[in-house]
């Protein structure tokens, strides 16, 4: 993420974004581990009842380090696992693409199917001149010259075309045979006698297809629905290899001076953030406060350093790090809106600062199919569950809507209100800044407890008394004003 020190005067007025309190401690070893020192903080801090969150975590190497190679290799190898099964992921999410747009042919083939079966005799003639245009142009058609097509255009059977189409039946061939005294005379024995096979055929065919049809339709969506499952397994083992990709880049020193591309150099920045909750005064009894406030300290280690192996006499090796280390420690006092923001702002730099890959592809994928694979995906039994929930919405009985009255109201209550800058976040109160000032002295004491003990416990010089770094004006609870009492 990006610099919170540069963050927080863009989020509080308090101070102007300035810390409470700050410390700095440096010390300089060829024996410094800088693991130990991390984890002692983290562990201390957690222990005191912080809530932690690791803000910035940047490292690089000089190019002629051991490390920038041993780090290169290791990028390489998740890169190419990344795009392996990636390369696996991109053929099934098209198989995916192809399987949807055959099952929606099949549904819109199979509504003339339901159409053909209708109650109603418009939609039922509807549905069987559909498949029988379906059947002329698909399966007729391949006897060439003898299909009712060619025999229409060429074969001077003007009629024959129309007649079929027309003709639901042997026995309405009949009547409209010349012969036959209802028919009126619109076909003749030889059109008869071969529209007779072919639309026995056709009903033979509509018979068989809409059975195949169906069964294809069936083993395909089932075919579907591993499918996706499938895209979301390639997503869960592609995400791990290109997270480790993105976090073994090396960022935040470009250009530093401490980076000499012949010098076996390696620097890292870590920042520790820990929030606390502050409650309300005992004085302002049940006051209840519209956003809550934290203490807030922040701890940042900038290590400039050299990597080096060292092997034993059994022949076993491993890394040993020395050099310099940069501790600063630092109190703010905020509220949940100003972290809301602090959080928008961090998230903003980042994406500015870096091209970002989407590592979930199948999330993205599937989300831009979501209508389709509910469509195709979702059992008959939950349609019909959802179709009787739209129809007790679109319910226009009075009586129901008079009884609604008496049920409690499921309406949502209003959206947060959303804090898009400093300008948003309204000016603290008489109660707020009192627990504002709570907080202050909160994380001022808890950083240079922070300190003092890590100095303490490490052998280090350190005051028998606090340092007084921090401004009193500030970690004061306010004065009562003329004006404040008509405040809320």
């Amino acid at each position: 993420m990006g610099d919170i020190k540069e963050v927080v005067p863009k989020i509080t007025k308090f101070k102007k974004g300035k810390p409470i309190s700050s410390f700095k401690l440096t010390f300089d070893s060829q024996q410094v581990q800088p693991e130990p020192i991390y984890y002692w903080l983290l562990d201390f801090v957690q222990d005191g009842g912080w809530e932690t969150k690791k803000i910035t975590d940047n490292f690089s190497a000089s190019p002629g380090s051991g490390q920038f190679a041993d780090i290169g290799q290791r990028v390489t190898r998740m890169q190419e696992e990344g795009m392996k099964i990636l390369g696996g992921l991109n053929q099934v999410i098209k198989s995916s693409l192809n399987l949807i747009y055959d099952l929606k042919e099949f549904k819109m083939r199979l509504v003339h199917y339901d159409d053909s079966k209708s109650d109603s005799k418009q939609t039922r003639e509807s549905g069987m001149l559909a498949l029988k245009q379906i059947w002329l142009d698909s399966v007729d058609l391949k006897r060439g010259r003898g299909s009712i097509h060619q025999l229409a255009a060429e074969g001077g059977y003007t009629t024959i075309r129309e007649v079929f189409m027309m003709a639901n039946s042997i026995n309405d061939l009949k009547k409209m045979n010349k012969e036959d005294k209802d028919g009126g005379g619109i076909i003749n024995d030889q059109i008869l006698r071969m529209l007779i096979p072919r639309l026995a055929e056709f009903n033979k065919w509509v018979e068989y297809s809409e059975k195949e049809l169906r069964k294809r339709f069936n083993i395909e969506r089932s075919y579907l629905k591993s499918q996706v499952e499938t895209i979301k397994l390639y997503s869960s083992w592609m995400k791990p290899y290109l997270k480790a990709a993105e976090e073994l880049r090396q960022k935040g020193f470009e250009g530093n001076a401490a980076l000499v591309s012949a010098f076996s150099t390696s620097m890292f920045e870590l920042t520790l953030f820990g929030k606390r909750k502050v409650s309300v005064p005992e004085k302002f009894g049940n006051a209840k406060l519209k956003r809550d406030y934290y203490s807030c300290i922040l701890i940042s280690l900038v290590y400039r350093g050299h990597l080096s192996r060292r092997e034993t006499q059994q022949g076993d090796y491993g890394f040993v790090m020395g050099g310099r280390i940069d501790m600063t420690f630092d109190s703010y006092a905020l509220n949940s809106e100003e972290m809301e923001l602090m959080e928008k702002e961090l998230t903003k730099e980042d994406v500015e600062d870096t091209l970002k890959f989407s590592s979930d592809v199948a999330g993205d994928a599937l989300a831009e199919l979501k209508d389709d694979l509910d469509e195709f995906l979702t059992d008959e039994d939950d349609k019909k569950e959802e179709k009787k929930k739209k129809k007790k919405e679109n319910d226009i009985n009075p009586f129901s809507a008079l009884f609604s009255l008496f049920k409690p109201s499921s309406k949502k209550k209003g959206k947060k209100k959303e804090i898009a800058n400093l300008k948003s976040i309204k000016a603290d109160n008489f109660v707020e800044r009192a627990v504002r000032a709570n907080a202050a002295q909160s994380a001022a004491d808890g950083i240079y407890l922070v300190y003092d003990i890590y100095k303490k416990s490490h052998g280090m010089a350190s005051s028998p008394e606090g340092f007084e770094n921090s401004d009193e004006a500030e970690t004061t609870e306010p004065a009562v004003e003329f004006k404040d009492v008509f405040k809320k």
